[in-house]
């Protein structure tokens, strides 16, 4: 873990982990050993990003495309008040039998924001949505901190075998959500079956579905630094380590966001920005990157990264980035990079923003 100042022990982390992955059955990816438990941690997913030398995509590419195109994520915006959740064929279909990702509109930190996953319904309210419902929560995010109002977390498990109607505890829930959490908001929606229910419960409500195809970026002329760190994995690491995990995670991060700062040839006056590349010796080359984004399922990622190691020339090296949605009032997201190292079989550099 680098190390940071004690006053910001409530701020993001980032984590680094050098290690090996041991072999890897694309059928059946690990689950709990990293980096393949960082991509589940991630609750839902919004951006996955490759990055790969271009030489590689132009060998790959065909078989790499032709593997993953049948499994594109697709996902639903539609417009729902929350008592529909709780009625019919979509509670019975969608909650009780199968298992799906939703995912309110709204800021986390300002608006009430409402989440499904696994069966566990979460609900981010303002101190007077949540006295009003009657509901049992608890106190969301900091509390005495200026400037910002007291807000609740409710978490309700629908899977549970009260959770029917006719039951007490069911039955305030209802009564919360049809006479004070009433208002419809638009959701996106991700069912994790793999077969469709038939007939789909959410036709009704006339949703919009997308297809999440990647767009491809070719042709990025950028200078590359030195991509394996200069510690063993073995050994102890040092400073030496840490600035090499700090400089490299940035150069990713600024190739993902297609800045000119990391192309060949960039000059910029120095007033203008200090960014520097985090070596005195770099390689010049091409690289292609391919992102998917919407509302994707974590086991999408997961089994997606499992598929796409064998096709990567065990001596090269790529960037596989896992982003999620906002986690509060200022914007901050989790994020997974993973850097396959080159000239190593299953080597790996991975970055946890937690």
């Amino acid at each position: 873990m680098l190390d940071f100042p004690e006053d910001t022990k409530n701020e993001p982390k980032c984590l680094v982990t050098h290690g090996t992955m041991g072999h890897v059955n694309p059928k059946e990816p690990p689950i709990k050993r990293k980096p393949f438990s960082a991509i589940l941690s991630h609750p839902f997913v919004s951006k996955v990003d490759l990055v790969l030398p271009e030489e590689v995509y132009e060998i790959v590419k065909n078989d790499l495309i032709k593997s993953l195109e049948p499994r594109w994520p697709v996902f639903s915006r539609v417009i729902l008040p929350l008592s529909v959740l709780l009625e019919g064929d979509f509670f019975n279909e969608y909650i009780k039998r199968g298992n799906i990702l939703m995912l309110s509109e709204g800021n986390m930190g300002v608006d009430n924001v409402y989440k499904l996953r696994d069966g566990i319904l979460t609900l981010h309210l303002e101190k007077e949505k949540y006295e009003r419902a009657g509901l049992v929560g608890k106190p969301d995010g900091l509390k005495g901190k200026r400037g910002t109002k007291p807000r609740w977390v409710v978490e309700i498990n629908l899977r549970l075998p009260s959770m029917l109607h006719g039951k007490k505890g069911f039955d305030r829930i209802v009564y919360a959500f049809k006479n004070v959490l009433t208002a419809p908001v638009t959701w996106l929606f991700h069912d994790l079956a793999t077969t469709a229910t038939t007939p789909d419960p959410l036709d009704i409500h006339f949703p919009t579905k997308k297809t999440v195809s990647p767009v491809v970026s070719q042709n990025i002329r950028a200078s590359i630094p030195p991509l394996k760190p200069t510690a063993d994995k073995d050994s102890k690491y040092d400073a030496d380590f840490e600035d090499y995990a700090v400089e490299l995670h940035e150069w990713l991060s600024l190739i993902l966001l297609d800045s000119p700062r990391v192309k060949v040839g960039d000059k910029i006056d120095p007033f203008l920005s200090r960014y520097a590349l985090p070596a005195d010796s770099v390689a010049s080359g091409g690289l292609v990157k391919l992102t998917w984004q919407g509302f994707i399922a974590p086991s999408w990622a997961h089994e997606t990264f499992a598929l796409i190691l064998p096709h990567i020339p065990r001596d090269s090296w790529f960037a596989y980035c896992v982003g999620g949605f906002a986690d509060g009032w200022s914007g901050e997201t989790r994020a997974s990079t993973i850097l396959k190292l080159p000239d190593t079989p299953n080597e790996y550099v991975l970055w946890g923003i937690v």
